[in-house]
């Protein structure tokens, strides 16, 4: 029989007559004694710790904070710190963790008692929420959001299917050093991880496209299974899933009874929820997986790894936007793990980790490093000028297309084309150089109809802006994007079997014969045995992006895709389909990336910009951002840049009040006061209930 919402399981079953009758079988009598029989007594509290400290799920700054509620006796076994619960909050149900119990409450009123425990699975461990609280804290924002990017949803099914630990498993034995052999100092950093220490490492990878048994992945293995040998955990972040199908295979290969998990978001909300419980129950030691994973409770954590840290999908595009590379240190350090981050070039960021002190280089001297990469040539560089005049500006000159001719005799051709859909930037007419604001160093872009440069930044007009490197004053947009990439090269090599890869269809990988694989940058398929030669089309749709991260994202993608030819020893060529003399082109020729990070951190220290400045961009209407700043009382050292306007979402409605962006520079030193202020002008904005929402963003990856 169904129930009214509002009515008990005691409650009388309505009549069946009309108006005025009564049920059949029911005297009047004994409905009058139902009405005077008592309520039933609510339950008593639990005897032990009767209070809950509860983290209520609600978005609002304000309220980013425990509250106590009373545990009744019912629950007291099972409402244990870090389950789910419902309790009542503002008017309704509610979701919230059990974050602790204790004795007595603070609150001097009465307590509301917890309406039911959701799961008790203890999901919400003491690591992990002092992880969250430290994520929240460093990038501005609320523990809840945290929470949300940490804590998956909750699939009942799941919770009986997740497997538990066996304590009685025995550990791998230790593995042989394998490629760390070749780095100096990589077989004492294996040795250091063996003991339960927790070294900090910056690795720069050698290529060894046609060696399986020495490349990253097999790296990685090797060290990840040196944590799981000295009895401790290991998490590893890698870009995309292609990225952890490699590290998995090679993992197996190592020991094939690792028992690693695979943990990514495109799992499905079921077997994501598997595999997270069966890390957070102690059955999977080691966690391969994507920014995701970032966050997976592994027990004992001894070693955390981030591959390629400079790819944007290591940063999480949800409040508040934490990146796995910060979020992996700070595990590093609260956790007393040993961090290792690698990649083929380095990020500005890890650059000045290794000159802080924070991590130590490890890397083969550059002639091991030259000999693995294959041989870069540039086509605008004077190779056979008289057979190629146009070498610099042609969109595929002839060196490209003699030398992926000549390499199709021995293999796949890569042809590396960047991606479309890139804001269009201004540079140099003569040089290229990217246009940039003499005041504040940001990227110049023309206002509306009259043509005159200004600063994207601080909204500085720039009328009399000349080149810093070749004097010219005149500008142009430069080209972003390619076309028909593949009908073009199809024509112009008959015959050849023509691969893409690329937006809705990536390939994991192709065999070792002649073909041309078409690719965009990041979604480049392993050769068997690497390719024969590659190709990179279009170099300014990366070098002239507005963006701060142009020239190191332009090298990392170059390099990326060269680490999948085969080294000059074996004949693995690289063209570049444009002229010479820039950083990241002469970094990619000579393969130096610490010359080109090292070079890459000296000039935003002069200039003040990040990983040297702390920076928070504010995103919003114009009065709740001046609001917000005034609100975070912010110290004298701190410096302000803009306001200036932003297109506005597509979601924004006709009347809404056109959004401004805001950046806000400080010393590295005063980031966490900066962070606070934001935080608490925020929720001050919140308990107030002011209009308009505006985006906090600290150290944004996409600072243009």
């Amino acid at each position: 029989m169904s129930q009214h919402p509002d009515r008990g399981a005691d409650a009388e079953p309505r009549p069946e007559g009309g108006p005025g009758q009564l049920a059949l079988g029911v005297p009047a009598e004994a409905k009058a004694a139902a009405r005077r029989r008592p309520a039933p007594a609510p339950p008593g509290l639990a005897d032990v710790d009767p209070v809950a400290e509860v983290l209520v799920d609600v978005p609002l700054a304000h309220l980013d904070r425990v509250f106590e509620y009373a545990v009744p006796a019912p629950l007291a076994q099972s409402a244990q710190p870090g389950v789910r619960v419902k309790v009542r909050f503002a008017g309704g149900d509610r979701d919230g963790f059990v974050v602790s119990r204790k004795a007595e409450a603070e609150h001097p009123g009465k307590l509301a008692p917890l309406r039911r425990v959701v799961s008790p699975e203890p999901v919400l461990t003491p690591p992990l929420i002092r992880l969250c609280r430290a994520v929240a804290d460093r990038w501005a924002g609320t523990l809840g959001d945290v929470l949300r990017l940490a804590v998956p949803p909750r699939h009942a099914q799941a919770e009986q299917a997740a497997p538990t630990a066996d304590d009685a498993s025995p550990r791998p034995p230790s593995p042989a050093p394998g490629a760390w052999e070749g780095y100096p100092g990589g077989a004492a950093f294996l040795g250091r991880i063996a003991t339960g220490e927790a070294p900090r490492a910056a690795w720069l990878a050698t290529p060894s496209a046609a060696d399986a048994s020495h490349d990253w992945p097999a790296a990685v293995a090797t060290a990840v299974l040196t944590a799981l040998s000295a009895g401790r955990g290991a998490l590893v972040v890698v870009p995309d899933a292609r990225d952890v199908a490699r590290v998995d295979a090679a993992l197996t290969a190592l020991d094939p009874d690792a028992g690693q998990v695979v943990l990514t978001a495109d799992l499905g909300p079921r077997a994501r929820y598997t595999a997270w419980l069966s890390v957070l129950r102690g059955a999977g030691r080691a966690v391969i997986g994507t920014r995701a994973a970032m966050f997976a409770p592994v027990r004992d954590l001894g070693l955390v790894v981030c591959w390629d840290d400079g790819d944007d999908l290591h940063a999480e595009p949800h409040a508040p936007y934490p990146h796995v590379r910060e979020v992996l240190a700070l595990r590093s350090e609260l956790e007393g793990a040993a961090a290792l981050f690698g990649g083929f070039v380095r990020t500005a960021e890890v650059e000045r980790m290794v000159q802080t002190g924070w991590a130590r280089p490890v890397q083969a001297p550059p002639a091991t490093l030259r000999a693995g990469a294959p041989r870069v040539l540039v086509a605008g560089e004077g190779h056979e000028p008289e057979r190629d005049a146009a070498a610099d500006t042609a969109r595929l000159p002839s060196l490209a297309w003699r030398t992926a001719a000549k390499a199709l005799d021995d293999g796949p051709v890569l042809v590396q084309v960047p991606r479309r859909g890139y804001v269009p930037a201004l540079a140099c007419q003569q040089c290229r150089t990217p246009a940039r604001c003499p005041a504040c160093h940001g990227p110049l872009m023309l206002a509306g109809g009259s043509g005159v440069p200004t600063c994207r930044w601080c909204a500085t007009a720039s009328v009399g802006w000349r080149c810093p490197e070749c004097g010219d004053r005149r500008l142009r947009s430069v080209v972003v994007g390619a076309r028909r990439t593949a009908e073009e090269l199809g024509r112009a090599f008959p015959g050849t079997p023509v691969v893409t890869s690329g937006g809705g269809q990536v390939v994991a990988r192709v065999p070792a014969r002649r073909a041309l694989v078409i690719a965009t940058p990041g979604a480049e398929p392993v050769a068997d045995g690497g390719y024969a030669a590659a190709l990179l089309l279009d170099p300014w749709a990366l070098l002239g992006r507005s963006d701060l991260r142009a020239g190191e994202e332009a090298l990392r993608r170059w390099a990326d895709a060269a680490a999948l030819v085969r080294s000059s020893t074996l004949g693995g060529v690289v063209v570049l389909a444009g002229p010479g003399g820039l950083p990241p082109v002469e970094a990619l020729v000579r393969w130096a990336p610490t010359w080109h990070s090292g070079r890459e951190l000296s000039a935003r220290q002069a200039l003040g910009f990040p990983p040297a400045r702390a920076v928070a961009t504010l995103t919003g209407p114009a009065a709740a951002v001046d609001e917000l700043v005034a609100g975070a009382h912010l110290p004298g050292d701190v410096e302000v840049l803009g306001p200036v306007p932003v297109p506005p979402q597509r979601s924004a409605a006709p009347d809404d009040e056109p959004p401004v962006r805001l950046v806000l520079r400080t010393a590295p030193a005063a980031r966490d006061r900066l962070a606070d202020g934001l935080k608490g002008a925020a929720a001050g904005r919140s308990a107030r209930k002011r209009p308009g929402s505006v985006r906090v963003q600290v150290d944004p990856l996409d600072l243009v």
